[in-house]
């Protein structure tokens, strides 16, 4: 996959590729409205920004909750660009990240449509499904 590239970015340095791939997903596909999107959580969190052969076309970010545990979020790509396996670099790149900087744990509140692509990455569901944003999630965890 060497068309791909992951790069650990902060948001106020890379709003201009994160926003783009977050609207295109969750605001326009999704029908998400902007500010559950957008929630002023992004500038201390950490980005991830997938690019194929140089356009950013993936996103996610890393948000910790304790020093044991950190939520993934805000996992996007591109329609054009799914199906050649970036989602799931982006997540073990996120990943590989928490367990350099010591966090054992991380968290992810996945869409019920992709709760398989998850379990397939290790996580495993943690309670009841609930809406988020007016769409079903379930909590999964994976250490």
């Amino acid at each position: 996959m060497s068309q791909l590239k992951l790069q650990i970015v902060r948001y106020n340095e890379a709003k201009t590729a994160i926003d783009p791939i977050r609207r295109a997903v969750f605001q326009e596909e999704q029908q998400v409205e902007a500010g559950l999107d957008f929630d002023g959580l992004d500038e201390a969190a950490t980005q991830m920004l997938a690019y194929w052969e140089d356009q950013p076309v993936g996103t996610a970010r890393i948000r910790y909750l304790s020093d044991r545990l950190a939520k993934i979020e805000r996992v996007a790509v591109l329609a054009a660009y799914r199906g050649l396996g970036i989602g799931k670099q982006l997540m073990n790149g996120a990943l590989d990240f928490l367990e350099k900087q010591g966090v054992p744990e991380a968290k992810i509140n996945a869409q019920m449509q992709v709760k398989d692509f998850y379990e397939q990455l290790g996580f495993q569901q943690q309670g009841e499904p609930f809406y988020e944003a007016g769409l079903l999630h379930v909590e999964m965890r994976r250490k």
